[in-house]
């Protein structure tokens, strides 16, 4: 029978990648998409322009099964945006894949987007009221009809217009004949950061995808600005005064790569910092510190380090698993979490293990992990956490469980210990994340571990958005 395996984590639900200037923008945006995979791997998209024509290609997968050099030959043009998806199984299909394409009256357009809009569902049902018709289901299309609907104007007056109607979170990628528009919203939830590669202007989610094609990094896109890339060169407009900084602080938990550069700081140095932390408020006598790989491993370091424990690597994950795979018909005990890791009893047997990562969701993995640790001889399992405990679903751009599936939510700490059958259970304090940041606390969201939506929420009254339920 099949099956499908899926990450008991959070998920963002895009990366964006765009180029002007390069004649192989295409083959250009590929590799950048294919550096951000890791933030979206349900679909992935390129759109391409020669100034004349637009092109388009999308499919449901992994960035290398979608673009064979066909299908790239097929996306011609000196410039392209591209676009990586995750999205919940409800919702998985291509009408919903992007970048999303339309033929207006100004010419044709593209636009690819991170993020979530939480008055979408209310944005939606006025337009169809008023005669639109939608051909998917995503926010993004949404932003695409307010942009047709804007008064007559040049595109840089017609976008503040069409982004003042909408709440939430939102970074953007607008293409059309003359430019690329790289858009952040006024709190800067998602990232989003320019480059150069010699005459060219690439714009991406993160810059492991700049390192990736030995582009310079250049600056952030700032919250509330549209930086217009043409063949003018670039210029920088305001469509919004900059409200209060909410950057995602999971990005840093969890989502971005830990060689990217975000918000000024190298992520695998911040995760070490959450580790360091962690260790001084959980300190615990053991043998040795192992992380999840790979999402503890950065944490799991910082933790060693602090506490003095030696380091080593207890789990090997398999980097091979698909997101399907036959289940055998006699059923082998942990199967789901065992395709993807396995303990190795010659580094855990007869010791007290610190096994760390970096967050917990529903608790389901994280139990089967305890127990092949234990299966394979541990004397001790101590679970540390490099997050608080999450609480709350996220509604600016993170596939979430809706609130009564999240184990921080319906259980106090010592209960979730049991439930893991861990030694002792210890997460990472807010306070403790967010000095651990490096940053000015007050500039991050937290409210998948607070339940305070500073934007567009009433918590207890809004219900799961759309976009994280099936469709």
């Amino acid at each position: 029978m099949s099956a499908t395996w899926r990450d008991d984590k959070f998920h963002d639900e895009c990366g964006l990648f765009g180029i002007w200037n390069h004649p192989e923008a295409a083959n250009v945006t590929y590799l950048g998409l294919y550096a951000l995979q890791h933030r979206g791997q349900e679909s992935a998209g390129i759109a391409a322009t020669d100034g004349d024509n637009f092109h388009i290609e999308k499919a449901m997968g992994w960035v290398a099964d979608v673009f064979s050099r066909e299908r790239l030959r097929r996306l011609p043009g000196h410039r392209a945006i591209g676009h990586v998806r995750y999205s919940t199984a409800g919702s998985s299909n291509l009408r919903n894949a992007q970048p999303i394409t339309a033929k207006t009256a100004r010419g044709p357009i593209a636009i690819a987007h991170n993020g979530n809009l939480t008055n979408a569902e209310e944005l939606r049902k006025g337009m169809e009221k008023g005669g639109a018709i939608f051909q998917s289901n995503s926010d993004t299309e949404v932003i695409l009809h307010l942009l047709a609907r804007a008064p007559a104007g040049p595109l840089e007056e017609q976008i503040p217009h069409a982004l003042a109607q909408v709440k939430g979170a939102y970074s953007l990628l607008i293409m059309t004949r003359e430019a690329i528009y790289a858009i952040r919203d006024p709190h800067g939830f998602r990232p989003l950061t320019l480059g150069r590669l010699d005459s060219s202007w690439v714009v991406a989610s993160e810059t492991c995808a700049l390192d990736l094609l030995e582009a310079k990094p250049e600056r952030d896109v700032e919250p509330g600005e549209i930086v217009v890339v043409s063949d003018a060169g670039l210029r920088s407009q305001r469509f919004a005064t900059p409200g209060e900084k909410l950057q995602c602080v999971f990005e840093y938990v969890y989502f971005a790569r830990p060689d990217s550069t975000l918000w000024g700081r190298n992520v695998h140095t911040v995760r070490k910092a959450f580790g360091h932390q962690l260790a001084r408020e959980y300190p615990v006598a053991a043998d040795i510190v192992i992380p999840v790989p790979d999402s503890g491993t950065s944490a799991a370091l910082g933790y060693s380090e602090e506490a003095a424990i030696p380091y080593d690597m207890g789990l090997i994950r398999n980097h091979y698993v698909g997101r399907t795979f036959i289940e055998p018909q006699q059923g082998i005990r942990h199967f789901g979490v065992k395709v993807k890791l396995n303990p190795m009893p010659d580094m855990v047997g007869g010791k007290r293990v610190v096994v760390v990562d970096d967050s917990i969701v529903r608790g389901t993995t994280s139990r089967k992990i305890v127990r092949m640790i234990r299966s394979a001889g541990a004397r001790e399992v101590h679970v540390r956490i490099s997050s608080p405990p999450i609480q709350w679903p996220c509604y600016y751009g993170i596939d979430t469980p809706t609130r009564k599936e999240l184990i921080g939510a319906s259980h106090e700490v010592e209960e979730i210990r049991r439930y893991l059958g861990a030694d002792s259970l210890g997460y990472l304090s807010l306070d403790g994340m967010l000095k651990a940041t490096g940053s000015d606390p007050e500039n991050f969201c937290h409210a998948c571990f607070t339940g305070t939506y500073r934007v567009g929420m009433e918590p207890e009254q809004t219900p799961q958005l759309p976009l994280f339920e099936a469709q």
